[in-house]
């Protein structure tokens, strides 16, 4: 595990609209995620009213709905925000395989940078140290987003 994630920018999200797509699978985790990465995308300048959260079953269905928010056009950035959990057989690491590489498929697709914050691991104390202890993905998922908005906007020009 790498606890040496890069510190955020400092920069504006007054200019930026987000979209984070949340499966509702392992709510609490994922609640915490949207939680943690929506308060830094405010600290940071977004306004709530320019972060949209749409809810999906389950971590597997996070690329169609992030694709649908990438193609609107209305949006700056995307973060997919989901916990898989392993259980009695590898089902969980097959899936977040397929949602990685569907995700990238979808930024590289519509130009709009897409954030994999779907958090695979092997148990759930994995799960609650990155979703709502020390470790705070959601946060990193939010940095890495407004980050990549602005290197959009500017690589645009």
């Amino acid at each position: 595990m790498s606890l040496d994630a890069p510190k955020p920018l400092s920069v504006s999200g007054a200019d930026y609209r987000i979209g984070i797509v949340a499966a509702r699978f392992n709510s609490t985790l994922v609640d915490a995620l949207v939680d943690r990465g929506q308060a830094w995308l405010v600290d940071s300048g977004v306004a709530p009213a320019a972060i949209e959260i749409v809810r999906v079953p389950g971590s597997h269905e996070i690329p169609w709905a992030a694709q649908q928010l990438a193609a609107s056009a209305r949006f700056d950035a995307v973060i997919g925000l989901g916990v898989l959990i392993a259980g009695d057989t590898n089902h969980h690491e097959m899936v977040g395989d397929a949602v990685a590489a569907a995700l990238m498929r979808v930024s590289l697709d519509t130009g709009v940078p897409v954030i994999n914050g779907v958090i695979v691991v092997n148990t759930l104390a994995q799960a609650e140290a990155r979703a709502t202890g020390s470790i705070n993905r959601g946060t990193e998922f939010a940095a890495a987003a407004l980050e990549m908005a602005v290197l959009k906007k500017k690589l645009s020009q």
